[in-house]
């Protein structure tokens, strides 16, 4: 009989077990305090007060507890400066000041907004982590254009709402992690791996980055945007390659 070659298939690269969902990489939603997110668009304007001030696991700045005149409870990203009984407002007719919301039509330009909603009525979807304020610099129409915290300019709807004020909790990152599991347990409320092994210092069996004499990709790194899911990990659909022109270092 003729003996058959065997051939080791390697196991499935990262970027496919991310997308199959196992528990490794799914989100812990059991250990979350509740969604944080504006009550549904209301006509008049509403006071409430900050009942409590909360830790969520997984999200690196606390949470607010609102309750409004009306009853309804909900939980929005704590500003700078919040505290546990202030008296808050939400409406298109709230005062300007730190821990309010309103509508982007109703706040002056220059000031310092979070939790912006993309699309009116979402809830609240940029500008939410720990010390990443927007300012708005201006209107065109029915639009407001917001400075984000990249620095990228975002025009959006000006019946989108937003809260005064800077999220608390920043320069959290400005704090080292002193040891590796501190960083474990950093990354384990986010559903995220870690640690996470580079390709390159695979083998060439685990990653198509893998193998060689030494740690190189030794092959072009950009690859198609159709490319199969083992094969899909370097520059994906990269728009451009090799150095910009005029980034030379000038002896």
């Amino acid at each position: 009989m003729c003996c058959k070659e065997v051939r080791s298939m390697g196991k499935r690269i990262l970027a496919q077990r991310m997308g199959r969902g196992s528990p490794v990489f799914r989100s812990p939603s059991h250990i979350h305090i509740a969604p944080a997110k504006y009550p549904p668009i209301m006509d008049k304007t509403l006071s409430g007060v900050v009942a409590d001030l909360v830790h969520d696991p997984g999200r690196w700045v606390p949470l607010a507890h609102i309750r409004l005149e009306n009853g309804y409870e909900y939980y929005i990203p704590a500003a700078e400066g919040m505290y546990v009984g202030q008296v808050v407002y939400i409406g298109p007719e709230a005062p300007i000041a730190v821990g309010n919301t309103l509508p982007l039509s109703s706040i002056p330009e220059g000031t310092k907004i979070y939790n912006i909603e993309l699309r009116p009525g979402d809830g609240g979807k940029l500008s939410r982590q720990a010390g990443s304020y927007a300012v708005i610099v201006g209107r065109s129409g029915r639009y407001t254009i917001v400075r984000l915290p990249s620095g990228k300019l975002k025009t959006i709807l000006s019946s989108a709402r937003a809260t005064i004020g800077v999220p608390a909790g920043g320069g959290r990152i400005e704090k080292p992690l002193l040891k590796a599991g501190a960083s474990y347990h950093k990354w384990k409320v986010k559903a995220r791996k870690w640690p996470r092994v580079r390709g390159v210092a695979m083998n060439a069996v685990s990653h198509p980055h893998g193998g060689g004499s030494h740690q190189s990709v030794s092959a072009p790194s950009t690859v198609s945007r159709n490319a199969p899911p083992g094969r899909k990990v370097g520059h994906i659909a990269a728009r451009r390659t090799g150095r910009k022109k005029g980034s030379r270092v000038k002896q």
